[in-house]
């Protein structure tokens, strides 16, 4: 009897946070769309439309990313989390997309291969989980590079599949930047001082057995998303993340001033003024995860908010660098990884 009120407990506390969202997906001509992809981003959330448009999606609004409708040919629309509402009707435009400029050169200074292994790299990354990711479609990425600063660009005109044998992921990715910066006119690893990436990301569970459980599990720990849920939770220890300064351990409570509130966390950084820094610098500091693993983390903002997956509202004004930096799309798990 204890073990069914306990399951009736779980499920009535799993459903408790679950929303539905219906909805019409039209053309211009107000025609429905049969088949259009409705997701959260960065999620498993996912539905499609029924032969008349229709969708309904059952999400958790605890994830407040953004609520995007995809159709092959048509312009992508996306809808802000706080502006999510029960009931929805989509108008789809059709997509636009010049074509690519194509430009015959008797001898290109960097080849295809050398562009793509920079992509790979700072994209997809390093780690022993990226060794095995593929790109389904790869001949769709395109490159442009910016000789006078030195920026290799890469672009996609349709969603890239990326596949994640080892976490289990099937990962469809709308790249919309993707920049390595260079320290001089160069295609090479060692001379790259900058890379950035940015885009929406819907994933498919494809293999959830208990080998692969653990691999998620240990891509978990140390990552960015574990570190801004345990800010939030004001959760630190030895074990996982501590909070360092000039080599020396610091109180987090000294660092941050944390609110938690219904739907989000508000975090307030202590601001620790220090020479050579930018005007807008407010505190920076080394983390060590599980004793060993060394980042160093910036904070260019006084306050951000983190939800309750892990999601901050700052990305451009907080910076790492170190051993948390390293995974990349290849070790990327959604957002609603371990939430229940």
């Amino acid at each position: 009897m204890k073990k069914i009120i306990s399951l009736y407990l779980l499920i009535f506390s799993l459903n408790s946070f679950c929303q539905k969202i219906n909805g019409t997906v039209f053309d211009e001509n107000k025609l429905s769309l049969p088949g259009a992809i409705i997701y959260i981003d960065g999620t498993t959330f996912s539905t499609t439309s029924d032969e008349n448009g229709n969708f309904v999606l059952v999400y958790d609004p605890r994830a407040n990313n953004t609520l995007v409708i995809a159709y092959m040919g048509y312009q992508s629309q996306f809808i802000k989390g706080s502006d999510l509402h029960t009931s929805l009707d989509i108008f789809m435009k059709v997509s636009k997309i010049a074509l690519k400029e194509v430009i015959i050169k008797r001898k290109d200074m960097f080849t295809r291969a050398q562009k793509l292994k920079i992509f790979r790299e700072n994209f997809i990354g390093k780690t022993q989980n990226s060794k095995v990711v593929t790109i389904q479609n790869e001949d769709d990425i395109y490159f442009k590079y910016d000789k006078e600063n030195y920026v290799l660009k890469a672009f996609s005109d349709n969603p890239l599949v990326i596949i994640n044998p080892s976490l289990g992921f099937k990962i469809n990715y709308e790249l919309i930047d993707f920049e390595v910066t260079f320290k001089k006119l160069s295609i090479h690893p060692y001379d790259v001082v900058l890379s950035f990436y940015q885009g929406l990301t819907r994933f498919e569970d494809i293999n959830s057995s208990d080998e692969i459980l653990i691999h998620r599990q240990k891509t978990y720990q140390g990552s960015l998303i574990h570190f801004f849920r345990n800010l939030a939770n004001n959760s630190w220890s030895k074990n996982e993340f501590l909070i360092y300064k000039d080599r020396m351990a610091v109180d987090p409570k000294f660092c941050f001033k944390i609110l938690n509130e219904e739907v989000f966390t508000q975090v307030e950084v202590q601001s620790r003024p220090e020479n050579n820094k930018s005007k807008n610098f407010v505190a920076s500091y080394d983390l060590f995860f599980n004793k060993k693993e060394q980042s160093y983390v910036t904070f260019e903002t006084n306050s951000f908010t983190i939800d309750k997956y892990g999601n901050n509202s700052n990305v451009e004004n907080i910076s790492f660098s170190g051993v948390i930096t390293e995974k990349r799309v290849g070790d990327m798990l959604p957002l609603n990884y371990g939430i229940n």
